[in-house]
Formats: C-alpha cells, structure tokens, sequence
C-alpha cells in the first residue's frame, strides 16, 4: 500500500500487528494505533499494510462524476424505501390534498393546532420508512442472537399494527400499514 492512499482515521491491517486506525502520516511512515493499543511507526509499502475497510476503484468512468454520485444515491434511497417528499405526497388519497389536521384541546382556552395534512402524511409516511430500515438493521445485524431479532421484530410489529389507523390516507392499499 503506497503512503499517498493512506489517510487519517482510515482503518488498517498489518501482518504482524493486526488492524489499527491511522493517526499520523509523513512522507514515508504512517503512526498506527493499533487495536491491542499500541501505537507504531509504519511504513507502509515493505511492511504490507493494507485496507481494513472496503475500498472501490472505478475506472473508465464515462459519466460524470456527479451523475454517478446521483444516480448511486438514488439507487440506495429506492433500496431503502426512502422517499422525497414528493413522491410521499402521491400516495396521499385526493381527498385528503389541501386538507388540515386540527387538534383542539380540551381546555378552550388554549390554541387548537393546525398542521397540513400533506406535512402529517410525510410524517407518517417517514415513520414507516424509518420502521422498515430498522427491520433491516436488525436482520442484519451480526451480534444479535436470533431471539433477539425476533423479539425486536415483535416491536416493530406492534408499531405497524398501531400506525394501521392512518391507512384511511393511503391513496393505493399496498402502500399501507
């Protein structure tokens, strides 16, 4: 590994020493602290440092690079279920467009609060895709035991079973809880 594609806080893996995180880079040695909690002077080429994370190297790129970038942005939003507000507002039934959700206080003395319901849908709608992440992460997440998972499914179970109520805003019955 050559020292110009080293960088601060990038993890590392030596041969000898295992993997560490580098803190301190010159012209021909980087300081490692590495995970056992030493801290070493390394130079990176004859010692056969390597990446401990993922890297990527595109090559022949004939898009530019921002298009690149937003289209692989898209591409993971779309992955996620996440969506721009717009697109939230779609699924919204046309009954509901230019509508206003009012709560009004028991006490009649206090302001009632008006919110769009446009602006109450996109949040509802956030809520659902922030749930479906979370079901993600947890099936994948390495530590946790099976039962774990299934007792964190249980969770989110619930919540989608007590978002149910908002389906009467849906537009198209599969986008509902």
């Amino acid at each position: 590994m050559k020292i110009e594609s080293l960088r601060i806080g990038m993890k590392v893996r030596h041969p000898q020493y295992g993997s560490g995180c580098v803190k301190g880079i010159s012209e021909t040695v980087a300081e490692i602290e590495f995970d056992d909690g030493n801290k070493r002077t390394v130079a990176p080429e004859p010692s056969g440092l390597e990446p401990a994370e993922p890297q990527v190297t595109v090559s022949g790129l004939s898009v530019p690079l921002s298009q690149f970038v937003n289209e692989t942005v898209a591409a993971a939003i779309m992955k996620l279920g996440l969506e721009k507000p717009a697109c939230v507002v779609e699924q919204l039934g046309m009954r509901w467009h230019g509508g206003r959700l009012v709560l009004h206080p028991a006490d009649a003395a206090l302001m009632a609060k008006e919110v769009p319901l446009e602006v109450f849908f996109h949040k509802i709608v956030m809520v659902r895709n922030n749930l479906r992440v979370l079901e993600q992460k947890i099936n994948a997440h390495e530590k946790l035991s099976d039962g774990e998972k299934v007792e964190m499914q249980q969770y989110i179970t619930r919540c989608y079973g007590s978002l149910t109520t908002f389906n009467v805003l849906f537009k198209e019955k599969e986008q509902q809880f």
